[in-house]
């Protein structure tokens, strides 16, 4: 640092000799070239910082059952459901997963979610529908998406429970709008 500071060392020409240079403009000079020197030295420590920090491995690892689960409360569904939550949104991922398992008969109320839903199923035998549209059979392996602000509803069979992956965006904190209870009728397509 000393031999930059020297090497740089600059005193502008007033017409009087570098001996007639008051002492106050020299050290005017050295405090600013040392200024700078930490300057430029404290941008290149924060540059390796931020480099460093940016190859940092920043994986989260959810162990399996670390979530928590919880039974599908009766006032959002009908049967017994239960929902293994796998990971919440962040910041820069604005969704979040979990398993949701349906018993045989066991459904949501009718719902809709600001950003959309992806269900992957990954076990037995589901019903889906769209608000006014047919009730469609989903297995193993299907995997559903759900439009922003769709009213829908999902579940198992009559017959076979079905669990599925769900994938739900959030928007301003929320990830679903709960509807009505979707009716014995309407579950068998009556």
């Amino acid at each position: 640092m000393q031999r930059f500071a020297t090497t740089f060392t600059y005193f502008p020409s007033s017409g009087n000799s570098s001996r007639e240079q008051s002492s106050g403009e020299k050290m005017q000079y050295t405090a600013m070239l040392l200024s700078l020197c930490l300057l430029v030295s404290t941008g290149a420590c924060a540059s390796r910082v931020l480099a460093a920090e940016a190859n940092k491995t920043s994986q989260a690892i959810f162990r399996a059952g670390s979530q928590g689960s919880f039974h599908g409360p009766a006032e959002f569904f009908t049967g017994n459901v239960r929902v293994d939550r796998l990971f919440p949104a962040n910041d820069a991922a604005h969704f979040s997963g979990a398993y949701v398992t349906f018993e045989p008969g066991a459904r949501s109320a009718w719902h809709t979610h600001p950003t959309g839903q992806h269900l992957i199923v990954t076990a037995g035998v589901g019903r889906t529908q769209e608000w006014g549209g047919p009730i469609e059979e989903i297995t193993a392996g299907d995997v559903i998406w759900c439009p922003p602000n769709i009213k829908h509803w999902h579940g198992a069979s009559h017959t076979t429970p079905m669990t599925h992956i769900a994938l739900t965006g959030t928007l301003h904190g929320k990830n679903v709008a709960w509807m009505e209870q979707v009716t014995d009728e309407q579950y068998h397509g009556k």
